[in-house]
């Protein structure tokens, strides 16, 4: 039986500020449909990816900033830091980790998002399979 996530709430005090904070930093903007008075849904999937977010109004009773640590893995850290920190998006530095490379940032919310960069040794699970050390 297959399982495939194709779908994360994001929780945000600001719809439109939060979806041009994402568009900036990448994403596609798939959706934006208000369905009534007390719903609006925003789709946005990230470059390369088959699960997307979805933003808005009556989607989520979490609170904006809440989500921490949502993971995406990328190929290039050096790379991906560069494209971001090039787009205007506060970024950390790479942080090298045995088990990957990491570039951490936040959105206007602040829920933290991290992104992975797999070590060889994980080819297999989409590691580049170079070793760039750590």
């Amino acid at each position: 039986m297959d399982m495939k996530l194709e779908l994360v709430s994001v929780p945000v005090s600001d719809i439109d500020r939060a979806k041009d904070f994402y568009v900036k930093a990448g994403f596609n903007a798939d959706h934006d449909h208000t369905v009534s008075d007390e719903i609006r849904f925003v789709q946005l999937t990230p470059p390369g990816s088959a699960c997307s977010i979805a933003i808005g109004k009556g989607l989520t009773a979490m609170t904006p900033g809440s989500l921490d640590n949502l993971q995406m893995v990328i190929g290039d850290a050096e790379a991906v830091r560069a494209e971001l920190a090039g787009r205007g998006i506060e970024v950390s530095e790479v942080d090298e980790q045995p088990w990957g490379r990491f570039v951490h940032f936040s959105d206007p919310d602040g829920n933290r998002w991290a992104l992975q960069e797999l070590p060889a040794w994980s080819a297999g699970a989409g590691g580049s399979g170079e070793n760039r050390g750590g």
